[in-house]
Order: structure tokens, then C-alpha cells, then sequence
């Protein structure tokens, strides 16, 4: 039988092995605000929104992942209905985490261009299993945003709620509306502003989420981008100096 001694330094090491493993667990990085590139036709895509950006003439520009990118496919007689006459470009790129875009804004997106309104909806990537926790992605986008305003001051920026994703109720879907609460707090009625449109996909009783409105329950189609269009319209008109 082991001596009280011998027992005492056993349970000590393992107290001290938990705690490290703590600690060490607490200062991991925070994935989403640490800016990264991604491989493959990923920078294809990149490099052909800097051409866009190149261009000009840009008064409305719109930043995101598949869902935004997604306007220039399910959404493209949606957009070009509400968007085609104002100057808007599209900066949604499938895949995309609030790190990539991050990395984006640095390397050629925004340069040169002076939108007179932003429209940024990110984060749901971040929300997959246990990469980032709500308060990861709410900091990712907050992130977002600062760049923005550094780099484009004069830009007005609207930012969006995380859509809901998944049949019904889910931890994922209570993560992407907790971050998107965290982001919700960045609007200052000047410069930034926020809309959460979420329930407009959603069935009446307020959480299911229909194949007919999302296909696969997270991308949209032609009528959801049309309920997005609509949903966000007069705030759009509004910040462009419209009305």
C-alpha cells in the first residue's frame, strides 16, 4: 500500500496537470479574428472581387459567404431587380468564415472603392460543431465591422442578424442568434446599423424552417432571396440617401 507521502504527491501532480490543461484550454486563440486565406479556386474567387472592385463605381456592396455569393445564382433576377441600377457589387464568397473575410478586406476587396452602404451578413461557417463558441463569432464580426470603419469611414454599414438554419431548433441555431446579439450591439444609428430578418424564413409558429424557403435548410432560393430583397428595402433606400 502506497505511503500517505507518495498518495499526496500523486493527487498533487494530477491538481496540477488539471490545472495547466485549464489554462492552456482558456488561451486558445480565437480562430474567427485572426485573418487567413483559404486554398483552392477560393482565391479564383477572391481575385475576381478585387477585379470588381478595381473597376468602381460601387455605391453598394454586399460581404459574405455562400449565402451572399449565392445572389449571383439563385438570386440573380432578385438582384437584378432591386440591386442591378445601384452600382452594387457582390463580395460573398461560399465557405467563407469571418477570418477569411477578414483577410479579404486586407488584401484588395475594398481598395480603392468608397460604397455609400455595406451590407454584411457572416458567421454561420464559424458555427459548425465546436470550432468557434457564439462569443468567438460575435467577435469575429465585431472585427469585421472595426476594419470596415477604418478602412471605409465613410461607408455606412448594415449588419445582419445570421440567418436560421436547420429544420427546427438546434445549439447551432441558438449559437449563430447569440453571436448575432453580440454584433447587434455594434449599431449606433449613424454608421452602423442592424436588422435581423430571420423570422421571415421561418414557418408561423416562429421555428421551423421549410425545404420550400432553404432547399437544404441553409442556402436560399429565388423566393427567400426575394423576402430577403423585400425585408431589408427600406433600410437600404434609407442609408443610400434615397428617401
Amino acid at each position: 500500500m502506497p505511503r500517505p507521502s507518495v498518495v499526496r504527491s500523486l493527487i498533487l501532480s494530477v491538481l496540477s496537470l488539471s490545472c495547466v490543461a485549464f489554462v492552456h484550454a482558456q488561451d486558445k486563440p480565437n480562430t474567427a479574428v485572426i485573418p487567413v486565406p483559404r486554398e483552392g479556386n477560393w482565391m479564383q474567387r477572391h481575385e475576381l472581387i478585387n477585379s470588381r472592385a478595381k473597376a468602381g463605381n460601387i455605391d453598394l456592396l454586399f460581404i459574405g459567404d455562400s449565402i451572399t455569393q449565392g445572389w449571383e445564382n439563385a438570386g440573380k433576377s432578385v438582384w437584378e431587380k432591386f440591386y442591378g441600377k445601384r452600382h452594387a457589387m457582390n463580395a460573398g464568397i461560399g465557405g467563407d468564415r469571418t477570418q477569411h473575410v477578414l483577410w479579404r478586406l486586407d488584401h484588395g476587396n475594398i481598395d480603392g472603392i468608397k460604397p455609400k452602404l455595406i451590407v454584411l451578413m457572416i458567421g454561420t461557417n464559424n458555427s459548425n460543431g465546436m470550432d468557434n463558441t457564439a462569443e468567438e463569432i460575435g467577435a469575429g464580426i465585431t472585427a469585421i465591422v472595426h476594419k470596415l470603419r477604418e478602412k471605409l469611414p465613410e461607408s455606412k454599414i448594415l449588419v445582419l442578424g445570421v440567418f436560421p438554419r436547420g429544420a427546427g431548433p438546434s445549439p447551432q441555431r441558438e449559437k449563430n442568434a447569440k453571436a448575432s446579439e453580440i454584433a447587434s450591439k455594434l449599431a449606433d444609428g449613424k454608421m452602423v446599423h442592424y436588422m435581423d430578418i430571420g423570422k421571415k424564413f421561418l414557418e408561423p409558429d416562429g421555428t421551423t424552417l421549410s425545404k420550400e424557403v432553404m432547399p437544404d435548410l441553409l442556402h436560399l432560393n429565388e423566393k427567400s432571396y426575394t423576402t430577403w430583397a423585400e425585408a431589408i428595402e427600406p433600410k437600404v433606400a434609407e442609408l443610400l440617401g434615397e428617401k
